[in-house]
């Protein structure tokens, strides 16, 4: 009877856990990553050493859960990157996962080995360990808190943060191979062991991703089953790359990149039901891992472990994204983000399992180290980073407002995709006589009646209406539903440009301090730059202070007519130069 009482006590935990993750996504938006430092410090509580008093120290059970989390999170944040908004980001964000983790290393291990009294090797194999940014954090800080970053720096933080576990996870497992033989020359093998880990992992994670694609569209199954088969799908590709001395991680997330960006069935409720999945697979994680932490063995590490966080942050961080940046002409300020933004989570403490897996001497020391870092990198970032990338200018200044959206899978259908649409009072579908030539309208919901095309007429507002439409067009179909912005300006000044005109054309005509990174695009190209090419009328670019340029008119091809607005400062600073330009006397109403 006693295991029968465990085993529904078990369950109830585990039930409650789950009901409780579930909930807390509606929190997730508010509090970001630290609505994760709740079930870490759940973890902890529920632990041997908390009130709980569950013995649990299983950390082969945990790295084999924490792997197969992980490649799902990674897998569904390929899933949901385009290959059209890496443009300009892969070199430098490779720069970062491969130079910038083994930098990163270096200098850590040169405050770690006086303040933890500790070799080189293994204060190297610390600095291992919380060198790589974690992929989960930063994708679910993102995406949770609404934050809409420029493409270019978005595009760097996410493929870095996907990219840089192999260098990790090789530097890690090379050197506690290293510390168990007695071996101390480390010569090519990290570069050579890099290479391969990435090179194995790109082969398998591509052609996986090609299989998967041609398995999901030439299998018919049972409703419901596609997502099931691409959430283990995944999990066997981070396997078999793993077992071939790859890496797992990087072929999953080259596996969904594939998956994304090709004509799928079910793309809609796969990725419904990754969302679900990915949340309990941060959930889990951070319970497990706060369940293998001593309160009291951490807090013997608390003061030094403070002193290695502090340093990574503010020095290791920041120095190694600086030199490995240098080269691709980002701004101080997308620079000072970037290394703001090196979230470490998850992944830094499952690492740290690998020396206990390895009985490695001192191992507590790597595991509450790291345990250290990620809770103070979760609370500092999870909190400030809207916040900094909003005061680094490195956030759009008016983000795009969501579209609501429902999609419908055609079974035996790829070309095109079921859409259905609520339409609003002020967007462009409402009372339009045409759609786009490729989008096919099949029928409207007015009013509890399904109607023909030509028996509704033009869209209303309160309609829903379904389109036909391919999988690659309904972006650009969302801009037809989605609200026009109206802007009210209070003495302002307004001047019309064509899409065509030149950002630097602007910047020295009206003194505008557009940045050295962006002079060279027309006013369309830093929309789409800036909407991964799917601008809208309304949307805006801050360029200095009192100064927008605002969309007036999208065609097919990007933007077409756009209007820089001059508020009180910057409508003196135009004012002044239509002046000179026209000869006449320069008034300064201050």
């Amino acid at each position: 009877m006693g295991s029968v009482v465990v085993s529904n006590l078990v369950l109830l935990v585990v039930a409650a856990l789950v009901v409780a993750g579930t909930l807390s996504s509606l929190l997730a938006a508010r509090f970001g990553a630290p609505i994760l430092l709740v079930f870490l410090l759940i973890g902890v509580l529920a632990g041997e050493a908390g009130p709980g008093g569950i013995h649990f120290d299983d950390y082969w059970a945990t790295y084999m859960v924490g792997s197969a989390a992980l490649a799902v999170i990674l897998f569904d944040g390929g899933l949901r990157m385009r290959i059209a908004s890496m443009r300009g980001a892969l070199a430098p964000a490779l720069a970062l996962s491969t130079v910038g983790v083994v930098l990163t290393a270096a200098l850590v291990a040169l405050v770690a080995a006086p303040l933890l009294s500790l070799s080189a090797m293994e204060a190297f194999l610390v600095g291992a360990i919380v060198a790589s940014t974690d992929a989960a954090a930063v994708f679910f800080l993102v995406r949770a808190q609404g934050l809409h970053l420029g493409r270019r720096v978005g595009a760097v933080i996410e493929i870095e943060s996907a990219t840089n576990d192999p260098a990790a996870v090789f530097l890690t497992v090379l050197l506690v191979e290293l510390l168990t033989s007695n071996l101390g020359d480390l010569g090519l093998v990290v570069l050579l062991g890099v290479m391969r880990e990435l090179a194995v992992g790109a082969a398998i994670g591509v052609s996986g991703g090609f299989a998967l694609a041609w398995l999901i569209n030439r299998v018919d199954l049972p409703g419901g089953l596609h997502p099931v088969l691409v959430v283990a799908f995944a999990v066997l590709i981070f396997a078999v790359a793993s077992l071939l001395h790859g890496s797992g991680f990087l072929a999953v997330f080259l596996a969904g990149l594939v998956i994304g960006n090709r004509p799928v069935r079910a793309l809609a409720p796969i990725t419904g039901f990754l969302d679900t999945v990915t949340w309990l697979c941060q959930i889990v994680m951070f319970v497990m891992l706060g369940m293998l932490v001593s309160p009291e063995k951490l807090a013997a590490y608390a003061l030094p472990a403070l002193a290695v966080a502090a340093f990574l942050i503010l020095v290791g961080r920041p120095a190694a994204v600086f030199a490995c940046l240098a080269p691709f002409g980002f701004s101080l300020k997308e620079k000072t983000f970037i290394s703001w933004a090196g979230l470490r989570g998850a992944v830094s403490i499952f690492l740290a399992t690998i020396p206990m897996l390895a009985h490695l001497p001192g191992a507590e020391v790597y595991f509450n180290v790291a345990f250290a870092v990620v809770f103070i990198s979760l609370v500092l970032h999870g909190w400030t980073l809207v916040a900094a990338a909003r005061r680094l200018d490195v956030a759009l200044t008016d983000p795009t407002p969501p579209v609501r959206r429902f999609e419908i899978d055609l079974p035996g259908q790829i070309d095109q995709e079921l859409v259905a649409y609520p339409v609003t009072e002020g967007t462009p579908a409402a009372g339009a006589m045409a759609l786009p030539d490729w989008a096919r309208l099949v029928l409207v919901m007015r009013g509890g009646h399904i109607l023909t095309p030509e028996a509704a007429g033009p869209l209303r507002a309160g309609d829903y209406g379904y389109l036909l439409v391919p999988p690659k067009r309904v972006l650009d179909l969302d801009r037809m539903f989605r609200p026009r912005e109206v802007t009210v300006f209070l003495d302002v000044a307004a001047f019309p440009f064509v899409g065509s005109v030149r950002l630097a054309d602007l910047a020295d005509l009206y003194g505008l301090p557009v940045p050295e990174s962006e002079r060279g695009l027309t006013i369309a190209e830093a929309f789409a730059d800036r909407s991964d090419g799917h601008p809208f009328a309304g949307m805006r670019i801050g360029v200095g202070d009192g100064a927008v340029i605002e969309v007036r008119e999208v065609d097919e091809h990007g933007v077409k007519t756009a209007v820089l607005r001059l508020e009180p400062k910057g409508f003196r600073r135009g004012l002044a130069t239509v002046r000179r330009l026209f000869g006449r006397p320069v008034v300064d109403d201050d």
